[in-house]
């Protein structure tokens, strides 16, 4: 469902917006903003992803709906730089809506001159487009765009702008069932987290999953304000008993190839991260009714792609491999 479906349902309170952001800068190092139809402040072209789309297809859209430009070298920024998560990305619209943004952020370039050929869609959103330098940057709308500029800043020497305060994340619930109980088992966007965890062995750690009765990796799906890397902290001990001094992002899965339905009929768009664990420590303890069975695998001893939930699982085991390589 979209996040304006899903608006009719569940009103203001807060949601978590899978959503993308867009980085253009000219010849000069300039950025590219718009000022919005909603709260007349500034910031950067982007918005909510559409059902089942991946996020480089989403930057595309979202900068031809509201600046008539194709950005030939757009791309997704590398990790860690790419992502937007985080209690500090809440925002509350004019309208009185909530969310928390989660997503990822692309760049590219664009000549100044492109300019003159932008032609934003009659929606309203784009009041005015313009390059700004980013050491003399226009009132902006919220934090997700203070941090995408704080990015393009850090690269050439300028302190972080600071962002405004937010308040408390809600406590830890289960946000996704408290969804369906508006939407029943239509597709709903599950941004998230895995976690591949690896032994003195070079073994990776396997779960088999109460609800699929399929191998997995540790991880799940964030509650409203939590970062990527702290829901799969939380997930991790969760579901394992284990902890790790530190979390390093490797790639972010979504679009159409990561839908996935189960058994009882919910689907889900999977937005996931996925992380490596170094410094893993603790007892493991799998997690009671969630967790059937774990195990250590090597590259050789993987179970078959039947065996795993489903494509985003088959793709995190494809990127361990690539690693161990």
């Amino acid at each position: 469902m979209s996040i304006l479906e899903l608006r009719k349902l569940w009103g203001n309170r807060p949601l978590i917006g899978a959503a993308v952001g867009v980085l253009i800068q000219d010849e000069t190092g300039r950025v590219l903003l718009q000022r919005r139809g909603d709260d007349g402040l500034w910031g950067e072209p982007g918005g909510a992803l559409e059902p089942g789309e991946d996020f480089l297809t989403g930057a595309r859209r979202e900068l031809m709906e509201e600046t008539g430009l194709v950005c030939p070298d757009l791309a997704l920024l590398p990790l860690p730089d790419g992502l937007q998560s985080g209690s500090e990305l809440f925002h509350r619209y004019p309208n009185g809506h909530e969310i928390y943004i989660v997503g990822m952020r692309a760049g590219g370039t664009l000549p100044a001159a492109a300019l003159e050929k932008a032609q934003p869609d009659d929606s309203g959103e784009t009041l005015e487009l313009r390059w700004f330098a980013l050491d003399d940057l226009p009132p902006l709308s919220n934090n997700a765009n203070r941090q995408s500029l704080n990015v393009l800043r850090s690269r050439v020497g300028l302190p972080p702008l600071p962002l405004e305060p937010t308040p408390p994340a809600p406590p830890v619930g289960n946000f996704l069932m408290d969804l369906r109980k508006f939407v029943g088992s239509r597709p709903l966007f599950a941004p998230g987290a895995n976690v591949l965890v690896t032994d003195g062995q070079d073994r990776l750690l396997l779960l088999r999953h109460g609800g699929t009765g399929k191998w997995t990796v540790p991880g799940g799906s964030l509650e409203p304000g939590e970062s990527f890397e702290e829901c799969a902290r939380r997930e991790l001990l969760e579901e394992t008993g284990l902890t790790a001094d530190a979390l390093e992002p490797l790639e972010m899965f979504c679009g159409p190839d990561y839908r996935f339905m189960y058994l009882h009929g919910d689907v889900v768009d999977n937005v996931s991260a996925l992380y490596r664990a170094e410094g893993v420590t603790g007892r493991l303890t799998p997690q009671d009714g969630e967790v059937l069975e774990v195990g250590w695998f090597g590259v050789d001893e993987l179970p078959e792609d039947e065996e795993l939930s489903g494509r985003l699982i088959q793709d995190n085991l494809r990127v361990w491999k690539e690693q161990t390589a």
